[in-house]
């Protein structure tokens, strides 16, 4: 089995999350919302993904994280396993802007109650984003 190591990144501010939709041509879960992240590169820590991604993918840079949640996904009909190591983003510089278009067709902060009814792609995102928001949340 084949095994993918990712980082999503939770980034909070003002009790809403921002979240990206990814765009309908993605081979893998198009058109749904998602955290900003991607694969680990050989030889780089995830830490040190979840800077270059949200600086590819954002234009920010965080200055603040923690690490909430690995969620695991197995894909049978690939032999292969996904572990997404989540980390909460409080502080970062610079201002989120969508910056690749073809991965993310928009992006956008969501309440809570608004994140929860978006099709989203990880089942576990909705009890991720209530555990977060209810409580690790900054004001």
């Amino acid at each position: 089995m084949t095994l993918h190591q990712c980082v999503g990144a939770l980034i909070v501010q003002h009790h809403t999350l921002l979240l990206g939709q990814r765009s309908p041509t993605r081979t893998f879960y198009p058109s749904v919302w998602d955290l900003f992240g991607g694969h680990i590169e050989p030889g780089e820590q995830p830490e040190q993904t979840l800077v270059r991604e949200l600086r590819e993918e954002l234009g920010i840079t965080p200055t603040q994280w923690m690490h909430v949640d690995t969620l695991k996904e197995s894909i049978p009909e690939r032999d292969e396993e996904v572990h997404y190591h989540v980390y909460l983003v409080l502080a970062w510089s610079g201002i989120p802007v969508n910056q690749q278009p073809d991965e993310h067709t928009m992006i956008a902060w969501f309440s809570l109650a608004q994140a929860v009814e978006l099709k989203l792609a990880h089942p576990a995102y909705p009890q991720l984003f209530a555990r977060i928001l209810g409580s690790a949340a900054p004001a």
